[in-house]
């Protein structure tokens, strides 16, 4: 584990800190490596009961660093060198580890919570927001669809139309609609002491009623995982690299519209 994520362990709740701040806690290769690794590591310790997700600095994570885009192997074969292949794979783990430990997760957000932090967000059994966040599915003004779980979560959580509406616009939603369409679970001032004091009242429950509510809940759900999963992938490695989404990229860095071509490919 490094800086990047900081965990901390107090009377069975893991404080888990995404660590960029001068960043925005955006997510650049290391800390997607940071992030799953943070959650490898609690899905090891049998003591923690509850975690608390949160970001440090002016917001819980905005999303995708763009030198990811600078780098060759992500345009030429971005799920080469191990990254893809497998479900979850390299970029749907710091999502997708919230989902599969056996614990309550419950992610504290404030500021921005684009793209990729939205996903990870999404991971947490629970949500608890600042009034003033501002969250976005936002791999579309890069030219992408979200490829970190989230069409596996989000699902769970909206209707089928405003998520479509969501992933078509990237529009920023604050946390007042958020709560009222399901993206969080609740609103508070103080988003992150909210979040450790219902992580204490769940740790004082039977730890093994609460892992066994979470294993009953998250199994009798619809669908098989690994299918989304990989479909998400697929789409993604069509898309990405590509003329239009190359475009969205430097339209959104140049402060542009964009100009794209007439799609070519199909899902």
């Amino acid at each position: 584990m490094t800086d990047l994520v900081t965990t901390e362990i107090q009377n069975h709740v893991a404080d888990i800190r995404l660590n960029r701040p001068q960043k925005m806690n955006s997510l650049n290769f290391e800390m997607f490596e940071a992030i799953a690794e943070a959650g490898d590591q609690l899905a090891k310790n049998g003591s923690v009961r509850a975690v608390v997700l949160s970001g440090e600095g002016d917001c819980f994570c905005s999303g995708i660093d763009l030198s990811v885009f600078s780098d060759p192997s992500i345009t030429n074969d971005p799920f080469g060198d191990g990254r893809g292949g497998h479900w979850p794979n390299f970029f749907q783990r710091p999502a997708w580890v919230w989902k599969t430990l056996p614990v309550p997760i419950i992610a504290a957000l404030h500021g921005t919570v684009y793209g990729g932090g939205l996903q990870i967000a999404l991971g947490a059994d629970i949500r608890i927001a600042h009034p003033a966040s501002r969250l976005s599915v936002m791999e579309i003004r890069w030219g992408l669809i979200p490829d970190m779980g989230l069409s596996q979560t989000l699902r769970d959580l909206v209707r089928l139309d405003i998520a479509k509406e969501l992933t078509f616009t990237g529009r920023e939603v604050e946390g007042k609609e958020a709560q009222a369409i399901g993206l969080v679970t609740a609103l508070s001032e103080t988003p992150r002491k909210a979040a450790l004091s219902l992580a204490s009242r769940i740790a004082n429950q039977n730890p093994d009623a609460i892992r066994y509510g979470k294993y009953l809940l998250e199994k009798t759900r619809h669908g098989y995982h690994k299918t989304g999963l990989k479909l998400e992938e697929t789409l993604q490695a069509k898309l990405i690299g590509g003329r239009n989404q190359m475009e969205a990229v430097r339209a959104a860095m140049e402060k542009r519209k964009p100009v794209f071509s007439d799609p070519n490919l199909e899902p």
